[in-house]
């Protein structure tokens, strides 16, 4: 497996983010939105990696997106920046777009012009995309929504939504379909604060209520949402995992420079046995997610089907950024109980890993349908 190593791109992201910390930490205590660094990363490029150069993009290759997620990962609130704009906004575009769609979006998009947000999550239908309760109802040349949407990150800041709303209730899944809807089309948001981390990444709900389309908004055709949905979830869980590798790269480097720093009975408390097995087990749980992701993002560009490689690296690699960062606290002892620290923000911006985008549990299912054949969880669930 021949993985591009893209050093440019990499050390431009270390650059962008010694200058970064400072800026990002003053917006996380206030829980604000970080505009002044969002702008940056489409300056620099970041937020149209893959995008083709002809539609305002980097024309970079899916690497190199891998490993700008890899050096981000660190910082989750930053991280969802590009995975939203990239993997849940721009790459159902760029897949399922019209020329005219791409034209009307992709280059405001990639330079960090706009921002986007992906809105399926609704109160009573998450993991369960089947029960959507968002309706969209033909109207001449327009199709009006009525409905909320909830967990949606990027929902106060985005410009363009990708929403998905029921059109033939009848149909189940093949009754749902993804519209391009505009702020200024009479989306109305409200924040979610308080979360336990990622708290200057932007989150909230979104209301629809009457809100007018027009039919060539729709896309990937109507009835094809559910299809648009799980081609999106694909990709957007590899960079979940990809961003999970980055955060587990940070947690360890952070306690290896504490554990050779930190003295204790004389000697540097890394030269104790039980915290060198807290290191290495941190090391192998960060490779072992690594080549998960890989191979998934190997198959991805083979043109295959890659449904199980993705559950299984971001079920992996979401529950071992968790275990990670609890061994990064542990090594720090009291210190890191404290938000001086900076593994005190990676515990709690890690656990996040594990719910959006398909739950642990939903992973598994996944999975587990992919070796028996067989849906554990009836007509509505993903395989």
């Amino acid at each position: 497996m021949a993985i591009p190593e893209h050093k440019e791109i990499r050390e431009l992201a270390r650059r962008f983010l010694e200058e970064a910390r400072p800026v990002l930490a003053a917006h996380e205590e206030k829980e604000a939105f970080p505009w002044p660094l969002a702008q940056k990363m489409g300056d620099l490029g970041f937020l149209g990696v893959f995008a083709p150069e002809e539609l305002g993009g980097a024309g970079l290759d899916f690497w190199a997106y891998v490993a700008l997620l890899e050096e981000l990962g660190g910082y989750a609130s930053l991280r969802s920046i590009l995975s939203v704009q990239q993997s849940l906004v721009l790459t159902p575009l760029l897949t399922f777009g019209t020329e005219g769609q791409k034209r009307r979006y992709v280059p405001r998009l990639a330079r960090g012009e706009i921002l986007g947000a992906y809105a399926l999550t609704e109160p009573e239908a998450g993991s369960d995309a089947g029960s959507l309760r968002t309706r969209a109802y033909r109207n001449g040349d327009h199709y009006v929504l009525e409905g909320q949407k909830t967990f949606i990150s990027h929902a106060n800041v985005a410009e363009v939504f990708l929403v998905f709303a029921k059109t033939d209730p009848e149909r189940g899944n093949r009754g749902i379909t993804a519209f391009l809807v505009e702020r200024e089309d009479g989306v109305r948001t409200t924040p979610l604060k308080g979360k336990l981390g990622l708290r200057a990444a932007d989150t909230g709900m979104v209301f629809l209520e009457g809100v007018r389309v027009p039919r060539d908004r729709v896309l990937g055709g109507e009835g094809e949402g559910f299809k648009v949905a799980l081609a999106t979830l694909d990709t957007g869980r590899v960079s979940l995992a990809a961003g999970a590798v980055g955060l587990m790269q940070r947690a360890l480097g952070l306690s290896l420079r504490y554990a050779q720093e930190r003295r204790q009975f004389g000697r540097p408390i890394a030269a104790f046995q039980l915290v060198q097995a807290h290191l290495a087990e941190m090391k192998l749980d960060l490779e072992a997610s690594r080549l998960l992701t890989y191979q998934a993002v190997a198959k991805k560009l083979q043109g295959e089907r890659y449904t199980l490689e993705a559950s299984m690296a971001k079920l992996f690699a979401s529950e071992a950024a968790n275990r990670v960062a609890y061994r990064a606290v542990q090594i720090h002892g009291g210190y890191g109980f404290f938000e001086e620290y900076e593994v005190a923000r990676l515990y709690r911006d890690a656990r996040i890993l594990t719910l959006y985008e398909g739950t642990s549990e939903i992973q598994k299912l996944v999975i587990g349908a992919h070796l028996t054949g067989i849906r554990a969880f009836g007509g509505h669930g993903e395989a």
